[in-house]
């Protein structure tokens, strides 16, 4: 009988031994990568449809990856969704804020504690409406004189709705706005109540990035005019001589009641949800170090312009090569070394 109870004590040690350890989610320091104590295996990113995102996120992907032993997924969707996916848990890391874009919901959102502003990403950012300068200056070399030499502000465009002619509805010109799930659509709408433009403009909405840029770069090439919403930095901006249309200095009150002044001035941030900084300490250390620019940001967009082929993933790893002291800056240098061996 003896026996039979030390062998039973035995086993029910055996258990509690087999039990006492982390769940099954927890990522420990010891994992074969090198990560730090973690408490999910799977991160998920919000991609909101432009590749400057796409770009940071793979960055951020490899580092958490290689560095940290964490697996990375990434949930597409409009701003408006994302946002929302980062609010209720479902996404849990937002690399590409454009906080006053949406500045009431991400207000709403910070106050109420649903995600963190851990760094900004980059401030030094542009948006607004466009045309290409040849438009306003001509282009000797190409043999194109100027269209509307007069052109300065978005107002003076109910001057020149021929130039921008729609081809569906002639008579008026075609403004090219966002596409209508990004939260700037709605100010650009606005903009154009504003100005008076609705009466001789077509507010022309994409159904994505992609299609205002193939807009742009068919008129571009053509030497044609083109009138639309874009922002920078983007491998756009960075290919195309632009011109941003002038606007009256941002001012608060104004831009809340009728959005006529220029877009607010916007700090790019990166967020995460309110249970990460405990589920993933050592991953939101990293991410508070996360600070690029607007020239940074483009040389991987241009990257992805000159191969035409390379994806967001690639243009970022060409980045991590080609500017390592910056993104080891970010993390330990045991978790850079390991990210570097990776690059190799």
């Amino acid at each position: 009988m003896k026996k039979i109870l030390i062998l039973f004590s035995a086993i029910i040690l055996a258990v509690l031994a087999a039990c006492g350890g982390s769940d099954s989610g927890n990522n420990e320091s010891g994992s074969e990568n090198g990560a730090s104590a973690s408490n999910v295996d799977t991160l998920v990113f919000a991609d909101a449809g432009w590749n400057s995102i796409r770009v940071h996120n793979s960055i951020a992907q490899k580092i958490i990856e290689e560095g940290y032993g964490i697996d990375t997924e990434v949930t597409p969707g409009s701003t408006a969704a994302t946002v929302q996916g980062l609010r209720e848990g479902d996404i849990d890391i937002y690399m590409e804020l454009w906080t006053d874009n949406i500045k009431e919901v991400y207000n709403e959102a910070i106050e109420a504690g649903d995600f963190e502003k851990v760094s900004t990403n980059f401030d030094d950012n542009e948006q607004g409406i466009y045309v290409p300068t040849y438009v306003i200056e001509g282009d000797e070399e190409r043999g194109i004189e100027p269209m509307a030499p007069d052109l300065e502000t978005v107002e003076d465009l109910k001057n020149y709705p021929e130039l921008f002619e729609d081809e569906a509805e002639p008579g008026k010109g075609r403004l090219i706005n966002a596409p209508s799930g990004w939260a700037v659509e709605k100010a650009i709408t606005q903009k154009m109540e504003t100005y008076g433009l609705n009466d001789s403009f077509v507010n022309f909405k994409p159904g994505s990035d992609a299609a205002i840029v193939a807009s742009l770069a068919d008129a571009y090439d053509a030497g044609e005019a083109w009138v639309g919403y874009y922002w920078s930095p983007t491998a756009v901006t960075a290919k195309y001589d632009l011109t941003l249309l002038e606007e009256p200095e941002y001012d608060p009150e104004v831009y809340e009641e009728t959005k006529g002044t220029e877009l607010p001035p916007n700090d790019v941030v990166v967020g995460v949800h309110k249970d990460i900084p405990d589920a993933a300490p050592d991953v939101v250390d990293f991410l508070s170090n996360y600070e690029t620019n607007s020239a940074l940001t483009e040389q991987a967009l241009d990257y992805m312009n000159e191969n035409e082929d390379a994806s967001a993933e690639e243009a970022a790893e060409w980045w991590m090569k080609e500017n390592e002291d910056v993104w080891t800056s970010w993390v330990p240098d045991d978790i850079a070394e390991t990210v570097k061996q990776s690059l190799e």
